[in-house]
């Protein structure tokens, strides 16, 4: 079935419309998967919660009009839906636009909430310029939600009207509701801090060590990867390495492309803000055009789908350039670019490779002095025993404020998160009473009875608050 469009569309809609086709969306139905209500899981989230909270209060100021407020999860789930309109509730229901349906572009084609999720950026879809026509009725604007903390996208704030109505400022609104909301997550997130901002940056790193230390020998799982992306390297096969966020994914992939490509420049670019994704793309074709060059696309799960495409393409039209990729977990990865993969391999998160930690402090330790650091078995120990979030990325960190200290290192010298272990996040004034009971207890030769006179607290209460955040006397 053709179908006729009287509007001219962007960049993003066009690549939205092909990926729609591709997915095989009927052009003249809706017919969105129903995943039943909401999980409890979902129910008791402080993404969920926030987010009706948001809502309640944009029903407020839009109180009476023809607005239907909805937020969905990073799949395109309806959550929930607020209207005040009865005809509206009554048309959005017949085109399935309802809590329990999913309307991701692969459930529903272009639509404004899957258009936001897939590109990972604020959309706007009028009347024709949704794949469906069933659609055509109306305005969709939505903006994506993401967590405040760990960057990951939660979900999305969808305002729909009918099409015939002005968009003019549902864009806006959709917006700020999306950004009140991981606001409010991080304040009620107890004194969590918000993730940096993503910039976007390719850099050079070159083929001969730049440090003067020696890269350390790791641990099996470590070796086990990296030859399983060295053995698919060399056969022409094209790699994406997975795992957690700071475990080393980058790292591994430049190890291999050394081994296996003397010669070649070896580029990292990271993922962009989605707002500068036209000028991170603009980078690529100029450096896949060079000779000898290896391409480390780093965090591609975080990319806009329609980047994501267009990297595909220019990544196919390059000519004796290699690209590999990495990702927090395979089913992350764009499709576009998953079609590129030859081989994935997974790379173990450091609590699980403790036979890795010391060699990796020593070696963090003499890139930053310039020279040996050594750890007392105290020191080792509480670095061995310590969960590592955060990964190598944190163990880095730690070691980097660790050794401005001196070339031996205590554990009165490490950072008091190493000897704790509390299972919930802590408020800024619980965070501050911890780490001081940590240093405190990490002073050399000093007892838990001392620890607590200095502190002015009582024996009881000290052994309370050790047991409270999960601190470690040494």
């Amino acid at each position: 079935m053709e179908v006729q469009r009287s509007v001219t569309a962007t960049p993003r809609l066009s690549a939205s419309w092909r990926r729609s086709e591709d997915y095989g969306i009927p052009l003249d139905a809706v017919n969105p998967a129903f995943s039943g209500g909401v999980d409890s899981a979902v129910d008791g989230s402080l993404f969920y919660e926030c987010g009706q909270e948001i809502l309640g209060g944009l029903r407020d100021t839009l109180s009476g009009e023809p607005v239907s407020m909805m937020l969905t999860d990073a799949d395109g789930l309806v959550l929930s839906r607020v209207c005040d309109e009865s005809a509206l509730v009554s048309a959005l229901d017949k085109t399935y636009l309802a809590p329990g349906f999913a309307f991701s572009e692969r459930e529903a084609g272009t639509n404004g909430l899957g258009l936001a999720l897939a590109d990972r950026a604020p959309s706007l879809v009028r009347g024709e310029e949704h794949y469906c026509t069933g659609l055509w009725g109306y305005t969709c604007a939505a903006a994506p939600v993401m967590d405040p903390v760990f960057g990951r996208l939660l979900g999305s704030v969808n305002l729909t009207t009918w099409s015939e109505k002005s968009a003019g400022l549902l864009l806006a609104l959709a917006q700020t509701a999306a950004g009140h909301t991981s606001t409010l997550m991080l304040a009620r997130g107890r004194g969590a801090q918000a993730r940096p901002t993503p910039k976007g940056e390719v850099f050079r790193v070159f083929t001969a060590q730049r440090d003067t230390a020696t890269p350390p020998a790791l641990g099996e799982a470590w070796e086990s990867a990296l030859a399983e992306t060295v053995a698919a390297l060399r056969t022409g096969r094209t790699v994406g390495v997975i795992g957690e966020a700071g475990v080393g994914k980058t790292a591994l992939l430049a190890a291999a492309l050394r081994r296996v490509h003397r010669d070649h420049r070896i580029l990292n670019a990271r993922p962009p803000d989605p707002r500068d994704a036209d000028s991170w793309l603009a980078l690529w074709t100029p450096e896949l055009a060079k000779d000898r060059t290896s391409v480390i696309a780093g965090g591609v799960d975080a990319l806009p789908l329609w980047a994501a495409s267009e990297l595909a393409t220019i990544v196919g039209d390059a000519r004796g350039a290699s690209l590999a990729v990495t990702a927090s977990e395979a089913a992350g990865i764009p499709r576009p670019l998953s079609r590129l993969l030859d081989t994935v391999v997974s790379l173990p998160p450091l609590r699980q490779r403790p036979d890795d930690v010391l060699p990796l402090a020593e070696y963090f330790g003499e890139v930053v002095r310039g020279r040996a650091v050594r750890f007392t078995p105290a020191a080792a120990r509480a670095l061995r025993t310590f969960a590592w979030p955060g990964n190598a990325e944190q163990l880095r960190r730690v070691v980097r404020e660790a050794v401005t200290r001196g070339d031996v290192i205590d554990v009165h010298h490490l950072a008091p998160e190493v000897l704790c272990g509390s299972s919930r996040t802590l408020t800024r004034i619980e965070t501050l009473e911890r780490d001081e009971i940590a240093r405190a207890l990490a002073e050399p030769g000093i007892t838990v009875t001392q620890a607590a006179k200095n502190l002015g607290m009582s024996r009881a209460t000290i052994y309370r608050k050790i047991t409270q955040y999960g601190i470690r006397p040494e």
